[in-house]
């Protein structure tokens, strides 16, 4: 609720998908108590399900990306040029967020500082404010440091689709791991004939 909330102050166009699962119905019936899909028509869009992650992001009207910091969702959003607003929740989604945000300097922090272990998010209470939400996506769609952060997603995104196509590092490295372990299968399986005569 704080997410959609930070969305509508931050005055941006936005897609928020909305994962079916055990708070859905809590969701579900905030949206409507609240009229929240009337006060965000034509500017916020709601997709309650699956989504197509990767062909949104790669949308050209997309300019940022919300993102629990998945390894998946990082390589996605990094690979779309985008730069990040972070929100981690458990596992390594931490380390992620501090090579996002630290490292390749390409994101901001929503502000999460404890982790969240699956079903326990009650107990937890609310990680993130509304005003977080707002401030983050302020600093990465604003002017100053939130442009040279656009600029260093852009740059990094073009690197990152360069390693995947034929002949870059990402694509060479992955043929050489997959003929290594071809390699490994075939010279260390034997016909049964040959296991045969060691066992008599």
């Amino acid at each position: 609720m704080e997410l959609g909330l930070g969305l509508e102050a931050s005055n941006h166009p936005f897609i928020w998908v909305i994962k079916l699962g055990e708070r859905f119905e809590e969701l579900e019936k905030w949206l409507l108590d609240e009229n929240f899909e009337e006060r965000i028509k034509g500017r916020g869009l709601l997709i309650k399900g699956w989504a197509p992650q990767l062909l949104i992001l790669s949308h050209p009207a997309v300019k940022g990306f919300l993102t629990h910091c998945g390894w998946n969702s990082t390589i996605e959003g990094v690979c779309s040029g985008l730069p990040l607003i972070t929100w981690p929740m458990f596992a390594e989604q931490f380390f992620n967020e501090k090579l996002i945000v630290e490292i390749l300097r390409v994101g901001v922090r929503v502000g999460v500082e404890v982790t969240v272990r699956w079903g326990e998010e009650e107990k937890v209470g609310v990680l993130v404010k509304k005003e977080e939400v707002k401030e983050a996506i302020e600093r990465i769609m604003g002017g100053g440091e939130g442009e040279r952060r656009r600029k260093r997603a852009k740059e990094l995104g073009v690197i990152a689709r360069k390693a995947m196509e034929d002949g870059g590092s990402a694509h060479l490295n992955t043929s050489i791991l997959i003929q290594d372990i071809i390699n490994e299968i075939t010279t260390k399986s034997r016909p049964m004939s040959d296991l045969d005569k060691k066992t008599k």
